[in-house]
């Protein structure tokens, strides 16, 4: 049965709607509830889970400490018609760093696992590499333009009106549809749809859950793969971001991707996420499965 495409909501409903859902709610000490996407269906959004994972391991660390790394890894896929419960646990607090791990449950099960570590702000070493000469995302066509060009049938309905309809912006720098061979990268400049606000807590949730957009798709740019066509079965298996510092999440962000290895089913990607100045802000790693679709009962 095809999806009921939604039109359109507003921008600022979208921001606020994923503000809301990333906010979770403490119901105990250490335990937190984060709610169900309104109108959600399927399987839930890994960045949906890996940023209220953050935001609920936030709520028990110290005002002056700010998360620098996450490493998940996902168990069971999480059905949008539930909330998610999430277990916080204070492994370590010390004068500079403070590490938590994080459970998220669903009908009593877990579906994720977490570990994330925060630091006390502090002068040091520095240096980054430089960003990709891309083209600007003015220069780029919108995502709509994108999908209007493409052929009839080559995207399911759920992923055009999550890439329609989302709370995050996208604007590709290289062709939707990758031939054969085609190189294992890609480049992506991103941001929330409408001003977030000025919480720096929100954006590093909103950059956590942005993210796992991209990502896993890379790998299968060299096989010619469509990820979002219904001939691909892919699930991130494990995520890991580092958040060198807290750009602003509603200003444009450069996500460029690669696939270095691809085997067994699985597909490993990393990304390097610049702010338009330049600045190197944060770096992610996944693998994830990829199979094709007549292999999904194997």
């Amino acid at each position: 049965m095809a999806t009921m495409i939604q039109p359109p909501s507003p921008p600022e409903e979208r921001v606020a709607a994923l503000v809301r859902l990333l906010d979770v709610e403490e119901i105990d000490r250490d335990l937190m509830r984060g709610a169900r996407k309104p109108g959600g269906v399927g399987r839930v959004f890994g960045g949906q889970v890996i940023a209220q994972a953050l935001a609920s391991a936030t709520r028990s660390i110290e005002d002056d400490k700010v998360a620098h790394s996450l490493h998940a890894y996902f168990m069971r896929g999480g059905d949008e018609d539930w909330p998610i419960v999430f277990r916080v646990v204070r492994d370590f607090d010390g004068r500079s760093f403070a590490t938590r791990r994080i459970i998220a449950l669903q009908k009593g099960k877990p579906i994720l696992n977490m570990a994330a570590s925060f630091q006390r702000p502090e002068e040091g070493f520095a240096h980054h590499a430089p960003m990709p000469d891309v083209p600007r995302p003015d220069a780029l066509p919108t995502m709509a333009e994108r999908i209007d060009a493409r052929s009839p049938g080559t995207m399911n309905d759920l992923a055009r009106d999550r890439m329609l309809n989302g709370p995050i912006e996208l604007r590709p720098c290289e062709p939707f549809d990758a031939e054969p061979g085609a190189p294992p990268f890609q480049s992506t400049w991103f941001r929330a749809v409408a001003p977030l606000p000025e919480d720096p807590r929100v954006h590093r949730a909103v950059l956590a859950y942005a993210s796992d957009i991209a990502l896993l798709g890379t790998s299968l740019r060299v096989h010619g793969g469509l990820w979002d066509a219904d001939t691909v079965v892919a699930a991130s298996l494990d995520h890991a971001l580092w958040l060198h510092e807290t750009p602003r999440a509603d200003d444009w962000l450069l996500y460029a991707c690669d696939s270095p290895w691809a085997g067994g089913a699985r597909g490993f990607n990393r990304g390097l996420i610049y702010a338009a100045d330049g600045r190197l802000v944060a770096s992610a790693a996944q693998e994830g499965l990829i199979r094709p679709a007549t292999n999904a009962g194997a």
